[in-house]
């Protein structure tokens, strides 16, 4: 193979034949050169003969791994693109493939056509590879676990600020896990050896909330007996991640400012200024947009926090993640408890699957640790799901939207190929309510027309249309 070809040749690394095969097949038709192995030794000794374009590796392979394998290719060519390939997609994978320099991550299993666009891309894009990229990892040990797509892009961008101190807003809804984000950029950062100071502003009474932030100096207040150091001072050198910032007051949100952009802040009290340096991680289930046109929140605020956006997925965006998180759980709550580890029946996970979940991964974790000490047997059935625990997860939570389950509804539909669906369901939203008024009210129609805002006439004529006499 003469060097020009070489140098946009593919190279494919797997012990897996069957991985192989589809990538020869999909690189023939893309006319790209290409070399395959089973192994990472075999590769490494042909990189001392000829350079390739750009690698593909697997990590998990016997002998060599593909992390030890891209250390040992960056060692000799840092630019060199390598896009790591790995079916077991976890946090601790991607934010070792980027911190050892990886071009890219690719969770196994993937859509070829988008295998080849990362191919193409690292290929024409190698050159702008950075150097310095084998910062050593350090585990974090959180439960931020997930093989769907949306979770391997906040993998990826926890990767990819793996040596960054830049602002990060994490949004998402409550219990979809923004604070074992935050740790896991916070431990996997320069700043891992210092302190992460957590603070939860929605659960600070207001007139506190200043002085905890901030901190105070002795006789600033009522009470205030001695000096005290605020959250600012405590994560000095490393990382204060703020949950539910929109809760935060107008006027804290105002000093808050400062500190940021001055990187220094008064204690309450105080008259002398106190330097910091402090990396803020902010997190919030609500719309800060709209809680900017609406002024509730200081736009200048906004943007000095919306450097990094990191959107967490509801886990009823992630169905396919139900299954693993739930055995993780029962892991972790038979750990805690010091009992035998509980199997869970397919029949079981199939309705977990199908559960709205409003309160995302936290609430499946409190059902796991339940049906850990309650579940009769030592394999949980579908029986075990019917009883008070379901009744609880599915109803207990006042964030519960029935939108989510017509959703999912709508959306097996629509994925079936069937039509008419907006009046099939239309009709049946109108059963419901009609029966549900008629059984508050005993059956007495005009009190029940009267309940849902309509006429009597109009609430005779629906029972007919839809069956309801």
């Amino acid at each position: 193979m003469n060097e020009a070809r070489a140098a946009q040749a593919v190279w494919i690394i797997d012990d897996d034949q069957s991985i192989r095969w589809v990538f020869q097949k999909a690189l023939q038709r893309e006319g790209l050169p290409h070399r395959l192995f089973d192994n990472a030794r075999e590769a490494l000794a042909a990189l001392g003969r000829e350079v390739p374009g750009a690698i593909l590796t697997d990590i998990r392979m016997p002998g060599m791994d593909g992390l030890a394998f891209m250390e040992a290719v960056k060692s000799q060519h840092p630019r060199l693109p390598v896009i790591v390939m790995t079916a077991y997609s976890d946090l601790d994978s991607a934010v070792s493939a980027y911190q050892g320099g990886a071009f890219e991550y690719l969770p196994k299993p993937f859509d070829i056509s988008h295998a080849l666009g990362l191919i193409h891309r690292a290929l024409e894009e190698g050159h702008s590879l950075s150097d310095d990229t084998n910062a050593p990892l350090e585990a974090n040990g959180q439960a931020l676990l997930g093989q769907a797509p949306a979770m391997q892009e906040v993998f990826r961008i926890i990767g990819r600020l793996a040596n960054s101190q830049a602002t990060v807003l994490i949004t998402g809804e409550t219990g979809t896990g923004k604070e074992l984000v935050a740790h896991a950029l916070h431990q996997h950062s320069p700043r891992r050896n210092k302190p992460f100071i957590a603070l939860n502003t929605a659960a600070i009474p207001r007139d506190l909330l200043e002085s905890e932030l901030f901190g105070h100096e002795r006789g600033a207040f009522t009470g205030a007996s001695a000096s005290r150091r605020g959250r600012f001072e405590q994560a000095d050198g490393g990382t204060l991640f703020l949950d539910e910032i929109g809760d935060m007051p107008a006027d804290l949100q105002t000093r808050l400012l400062r500190g940021l952009a001055e990187g220094e802040f008064y204690r309450v009290g105080g008259h002398t200024p106190v330097r910091v340096d402090v990396r803020v991680i902010a997190a919030t289930h609500q719309d800060l947009e709209s809680l900017v046109r609406q002024g509730g929140f200081r736009e200048d605020l906004f943007h000095r926090l919306n450097v990094i956006r990191i959107r967490l997925p509801a886990l009823r965006e992630r169905r396919e993640d139900i299954a693993p998180l739930t055995r993780h759980f029962l892991n972790k709550s038979a750990k805690s408890l010091g009992v035998e580890v509980k199997q869970i029946a397919e029949a079981a996970l199939q309705l977990l699957s199908r559960m709205p979940f409003p309160g995302n991964v936290r609430e499946l974790e409190n059902l796991c640790h339940r049906l850990t000490v309650m579940a009769p047997g030592q394999t949980i059935e579908a029986k075990d799901l019917q009883g008070d625990a379901i009744t609880a997860s599915a109803q207990g939570s006042h964030t519960y939207d029935w939108s989510v389950a017509m959703a999912e509804v709508a959306r097996q539909r629509l994925e079936k190929g069937d039509s008419g669906i907006l009046a099939d369901l239309s009709a049946e939203f109108e059963r419901t309510l009609i029966r549900t008024a008629l059984a508050h009210t005993g059956g007495r129609r005009i009190e029940a027309a009267i309940a849902l805002g309509c006429g009597r006439n109009t609430l005779t004529r629906k029972i007919q249309e839809l069956g309801l006499e």
